[in-house]
């Protein structure tokens, strides 16, 4: 595999690790404890903090890009593993 390919494939597994992230550990300024602000939507995060959530994506997108590189490497599942109708 091209570097360039296994850069491309890794920030797609950032990008999804991100959406996966993202709300984790995320509480509501009523959960917390806080006063919303006006014109505050009840959802949203009472603190937002994006170097945390920047670290466990990189994390956990190093951990799912691992799986696949070495899946790519040894070939423990392959597309003929994965045909149920053969």
């Amino acid at each position: 595999m091209r570097w360039q390919s296994a850069l491309a494939i890794y920030l797609l597994f950032w990008v999804l690790s991100a959406f996966l992230v993202l709300p984790l550990g995320m509480r509501t300024a009523e959960e917390a404890g806080h006063a919303t602000v006006p014109g505050q939507a009840e959802s949203a995060p009472a603190q937002f903090a994006p170097g945390r959530i920047v670290l466990r994506t990189t994390l956990v997108s190093l951990v799912l890009f691992g799986a696949f590189y070495l899946n790519y490497r040894y070939g423990w599942v392959t597309a003929e593993s994965l045909d149920f109708f053969n």
